[in-house]
C-alpha cells in the first residue's frame, strides 16, 4: 500500500538562491555540468575569466540542490558536496538551498530523480519535443513534492544510499571481470598464436601488404556526405569485423576527396588517436568502405589470410602498443615505418585457417560470458529505478 505524506511547494523548502560573481579575466575558475539520470556532478577544465566573457555565472555551496534547466527532466539533478565549494554554474544552473529544518536535499534529489519527480520536471520544462525543453524557474518553485517527518526523510536517503552502494559495487565487480577477462583472452591468443607459429619464419608487415591512407571529405560540401558509401573513423572501431559505419559519403566523394573507396578483404588498423593508448583497434573489411585520415588499411598478398592477420594484431596487440609514441600534447600515433617493420609469424596457409579456428572458438566462449554479464548490467540498471520507487510508495 502507497504511503501518503504532506507535500509542499519546492520554493517554500527550497527556494531559489542565486550568487552571482563577476568573473576577472586574469583568475582561472572552475565550472560544474551535471550528468542526466540521476548520475551526479562533474567538474569542468578550468577556465579564465577572459574564456568566460560576459556569461553570467553563480558560485555553488556545499547542500545546494541542482538543476540543468535543458536535462532537469532527464534526471540531471544533483546535491552539491564539499568538493564544489566555490565552483561555478552557468545561468542554466539552478542553485536552490533546502530549509534544513524540513527537508534533507538528498531526500529531494532522490525524488526528482524518480519517475514521479521527473514527470513534475518535464511538465515544468515547456518547449518543443525530445531535449529541446526548457526548466521555468517559477513552474519550478511550484512543484509540489512529498514531505515526510525530517527522521523519516533521512532514513530513506540511508536506506537508498545503503542498497544504491551495493549495486554500485557490483557493477564494479562486473567492470573488472570484464577487464580480467579481456585480458585473459589477450593472453589465451597470444599462447595460442605462439605454440602454433613457434617454428615458422617472421616476416616483416611492410613485405605481406600494400597500404592504404584515408582522408575527410570536405565538409563544406553537402554533396559528399548522406550517401552510401561506409566512412570508417575509430569510433567505429569496436568489432574485429566491420561492414558498416556510422557516417556515410556518396560516391563522388569517394572519388573526389582523400576518402578513396577500399575492397574488402583489407584489415583496417588505427594509427592515431587516444584509443592507442590501451587498445591497438584491428578489423576485417566485409564490404566496400572508406576511411579517414586517423586509420590505415593493410591489404594482404596471397601469402597472409586477412582474417589471420587480423586474429595476429588482437592476439600480439601489448606487443604493437609497445611501439605507438606519445606527442607533447599527450595524444598517439603509431608511425607507418614501425607498423610495418613489425614482424608477424607466416606460416602456410593451412596453419593459419587452423590459427583462425582456435582464435575463433575462443572468442566464441568469450562472448558467451559477456552476454551474461550484459544480462546481469541490465538487471543491475534496473535496480536503482526500482529501488527508489519502493522508496517513494514508503516500502523501503
Amino acid at each position: 500500500m502507497t504511503v501518503v505524506w504532506p507535500n509542499a511547494p519546492l520554493g517554500e523548502i527550497a527556494p531559489l538562491v542565486r550568487r552571482p560573481i563577476l568573473t576577472k579575466a586574469e583568475e582561472l575558475y572552475r565550472e560544474i555540468g551535471i550528468r542526466s539520470f540521476g548520475k551526479g556532478v562533474f567538474h569542468k577544465a578550468p577556465v579564465t575569466g577572459l574564456d568566460i566573457g560576459s556569461k553570467r555565472v553563480f558560485t555553488v555551496e556545499p547542500g545546494d540542490l541542482l538543476f540543468n534547466i535543458v536535462f532537469a527532466w532527464e534526471g540531471a539533478i544533483a546535491v552539491a558536496t564539499e568538493a564544489e565549494r566555490g565552483m561555478i554554474g552557468s545561468h542554466r544552473f539552478l542553485t536552490c538551498v533546502p530549509d534544513s529544518t524540513k527537508a534533507d536535499a538528498r531526500f529531494l534529489k532522490y525524488w526528482f530523480a524518480h519517475a514521479d519527480g521527473r514527470e513534475r520536471l518535464l511538465q515544468a520544462s515547456p518547449g518543443g519535443a525530445g531535449r529541446n525543453r526548457t526548466l521555468g524557474t517559477e513552474k519550478l518553485a511550484a512543484i509540489r513534492v512529498p514531505l515526510p517527518p525530517l527522521a523519516e526523510q533521512h532514513r530513506i536517503v540511508a536506506r537508498i544510499e545503503e542498497l544504491a552502494a551495493k549495486v554500485a559495487e557490483a557493477r564494479g565487480l562486473r567492470v573488472v571481470s570484464a577487464e580480467g577477462m579481456d585480458a585473459l583472452t589477450t593472453s589465451a591468443a597470444a599462447r595460442i598464436l605462439e605454440a602454433l607459429t613457434k617454428t615458422v619464419p617472421h616476416l616483416a608487415l611492410g613485405s605481406l601488404v600494400t597500404v592504404r591512407g584515408g582522408g575527410t571529405p570536405s565538409k563544406d560540401a553537402p554533396h559528399f556526405w548522406g550517401g552510401d558509401i561506409p566512412w570508417i573513423t575509430p569510433k567505429d572501431m569496436k568489432r574485429r569485423v566491420l561492414a558498416d559505419a556510422v557516417d556515410h559519403i556518396t560516391e563522388i566523394a569517394s572519388k573526389e576527396s582523400p576518402a578513396k573507396l577500399i575492397a574488402p578483404g583489407a584489415v583496417l588498423v588505427v594509427v592515431r588517436g587516444m584509443i592507442l593508448a590501451h587498445t591497438f583497434p584491428a578489423a576485417l573489411l566485409q564490404a566496400p568502405a572508406t576511411i579517414n585520415q586517423d586509420m590505415k588499411a593493410l591489404i594482404p598478398d596471397a601469402r597472409i589470410l586477412p582474417e589471420y592477420l587480423c586474429a595476429v594484431l588482437w592476439a600480439w596487440n601489448p606487443r604493437v602498443l609497445g611501439l605507438v609514441d606519445r606527442s607533447g600534447h599527450d595524444t598517439r600515433k603509431l608511425n607507418t615505418d614501425k607498423l610495418l617493420a613489425f614482424k608477424v609469424p607466416v606460416p602456410s596457409i593451412l596453419v593459419q585457417e587452423r590459427v583462425v579456428a582456435e582464435l575463433d572458438a575462443l572468442q566464441a566462449k568469450v562472448d558467451a560470458v559477456k552476454a551474461l554479464q550484459t544480462e546481469a548490467a541490465t538487471e543491475l540498471d534496473a535496480m536503482l529505478p526500482a529501488i527508489l520507487d519502493k522508496a517513494f510508495k514508503g516500502e523501503l
